[in-house]
């Protein structure tokens, strides 16, 4: 079966820079446009990036803009985030999406598969 599975979280302060990483199994990874989302305590899941099946197009979210790099390694299924200049408000859980790349990832969160997230805590 499909899976995703997210590693890379973690605790770490505020300025600082984390690298999350999405494996993908069960599924042909070039089939997919991929996406990244977060949700913090008490509130919404929110779209914060997401790339095409090939890598040639990515789209980030206002908040993140500048900060967060995603990109992709077909070779090894594997979809990352770089996230530089870490604030307390990106403290969540991150979770990687997949979308069949007929359409692109779906910002309201309506996409084919998910990951359990990872935990990322950015400390002031």
């Amino acid at each position: 079966q499909v899976q995703l599975v997210e590693s890379g979280g973690g605790l770490v302060q505020a300025g600082g820079s984390l690298r999350l990483s999405c494996a993908a199994s069960g599924l042909i990874f070039t089939f997919y446009n991929m996406g990244w989302f977060r949700q913090a305590p008490g509130k919404e899941r929110e779209f914060v990036a997401a790339i095409t099946w090939n890598g040639t197009t990515t789209d980030y979210a206002d908040s993140v803009k500048g900060r967060f790099t995603i990109s992709r390694d077909n070779a090894k299924n594997t979809v990352f985030l770089h996230m530089n200049s870490l604030k307390p408000e990106d403290t969540a859980v991150y979770s990687c999406a997949a979308q069949f790349r007929s359409i692109p990832v779906s910002k309201s969160g309506q996409n084919n598969h998910w990951g359990q997230g990872t935990q990322v805590t950015v400390s002031s």
